[in-house]
């Protein structure tokens, strides 16, 4: 009874917490019936002195049978609990060992999930840096566009100022000369190029607001890169001993929005193409704007040179003139003061011969009233006759002289007037085309300033 005690306080020696409530409530059970066969054997009484020990008890053979029975079945339960704990330790064993390298390959692959994330985020990192660099280069090229534009205003206004002087020119300088052809397309010129510098900064802003568009697609896809890999990160320094772990049963799962490794690579791979592609696009375009820029600066310095070339010949052009005509005006006045001479010189001859006239008509008046015979054709009466025929015929001609030098004299007078009006007149025109066209030019901007650079 002692070593039952022991036996049953043994373990109870071992249990470390209370045994979990039963699930079946305790209840009396069914009293079992026994029958036992009587005894009628050889060794059976039926006498009434045995009347007190006749009860159902087991034979010998069955008592020994029931105890190899018991020790068989001891034996065999310990065979098995010991083979059950060999297997229970080797599978402990294994189990540890499996669990272990299952850990140190989930720690390697997120490993190599970090190198491939580090990856990406470092191109995506310079992607978006090269992205905002290109960015505020081309913002540069944007100004220097809206720059070059606002310095064409000056040369248009030069140009459009010279046609709207040029049109106060007199009659017959109000010619379309090579000044106005030039004046007209260098005023065309500056139109178009306003036009294609319109054009270059809207695109430019196009272009400028599909880089900060990709660079955001690209910040985004980084800024998940970062916390995907924090999070890995934190996941690979997770261990056995890390005290803030604990069942998730529920996360062992995938996604039905999971990507895949190919479709995340990707991803990624798209958005660093198409920022690589804008990025190309960008540089193309600045570019294009520092050869549009350079032409534009050479086209406008080039044909105001040919326009200020035009000014200096028609100014050469007019001050050549402008002596002739002078030259000529100054000749002109010398001839009409010689004609005025010359006029006075022929009256005073007609009235020099106004007294011979008068001496000879008077001859003839007086012998007239010779008596008789006496008035005879004699040579002196020839004489007298044909003095004073000689006398009028000096005076008509004379006269028809006066009248042609007189004529003379107004030819003359007009030709001064015209040759004074038109010197007047191109004195307005070299006024107008020096001192009021050439000198507004003076203000036309250098190349730097139409080039965006000031």
């Amino acid at each position: 009874a002692a070593g039952a005690e022991g036996a049953m306080a043994g373990p109870r020696a071992l249990l470390t917490k209370e045994p979990a409530p039963q699930t079946v409530p305790v209840a009396q059970l069914p009293m079992k019936v026994a029958e036992v066969a009587l005894n009628t054997g050889p060794y059976s009484s039926c006498g009434l002195a045995t009347a007190g020990f006749r009860t159902a008890k087991y034979l010998p053979h069955e008592w020994h049978e029931h105890h190899h029975g018991l020790t068989l079945e001891a034996a065999v339960g310990c065979d098995q609990a010991e083979r059950c704990c060999l297997e229970a330790r080797g599978l402990a064993r294994s189990t540890d060992a499996a669990a272990q390298r299952a850990q140190q390959d989930s720690t390697a692959a997120l490993g190599q999930r970090l190198q491939d994330i580090h990856f990406w985020k470092a191109e995506l990192q310079k992607e978006i840096e090269d992205l905002d660099a290109e960015t505020g280069l081309l913002a540069a090229q944007k100004a220097r566009l809206e720059r070059a534009l606002d310095a064409t205003e000056v040369p248009y206004a030069i140009a459009t100022d010279n046609l709207v002087c040029r049109e106060r020119r007199q009659h017959p300088d109000l010619v379309r000369d090579q000044v106005e052809i030039e004046l007209l397309k260098e005023a065309e010129l500056i139109r178009n190029i306003q036009e294609l510098l319109k054009r270059t900064l809207m695109q430019a802003v196009n272009q400028m607001r599909l880089n900060r568009d990709q660079k955001e697609v690209c910040e985004m896809d980084w800024s998940d890169k970062v916390e995907t890999y924090n999070i890995d990160e934190k996941c690979g320094r997770y261990n056995n001993q890390s005290t803030n772990i604990q069942f998730h049963p529920g996360s062992v799962k995938f996604e039905e929005s999971a990507s895949t490794p190919e479709t995340w690579s990707k991803f990624s791979h798209d958005n660093i193409y198409r920022a690589e592609r804008e990025k190309m696009a960008s540089i193309n375009l600045r570019a294009l704007i520092d050869s549009i820029l350079h032409d534009v600066s050479e086209d406008l310095r080039m044909q105001c040179a040919a326009v200020n070339e035009a000014f200096a010949k028609r100014c050469e052009e007019l001050e050549d003139a402008k002596h002739k005509l002078e030259f000529h005006l100054k000749n002109t006045l010398k001839e009409i003061g010689d004609q005025e001479a010359n006029i006075a010189a022929l009256k005073q001859a007609i009235k020099d011969k106004e007294t011979p006239m008068k001496v000879a008509q008077t001859r003839l008046y007086d012998r007239s009233f010779r008596p008789n015979v006496e008035l005879c054709r004699d040579a002196a009466q020839f004489r007298l006759i044909s003095e004073v025929e000689e006398l009028t015929e000096s005076i008509e001609s004379l006269k028809k002289k006066l009248l042609e030098s007189e004529q003379s004299l107004r030819n003359l007078e007009d030709t001064r007037m015209n040759l004074e009006r038109e010197i007047a007149v191109k004195a307005n025109s070299i006024f107008i085309d020096k001192q009021k066209c050439m000198a507004h030019r003076i203000r036309y901007p250098p190349v730097l300033k139409l080039a965006g650079y000031q």
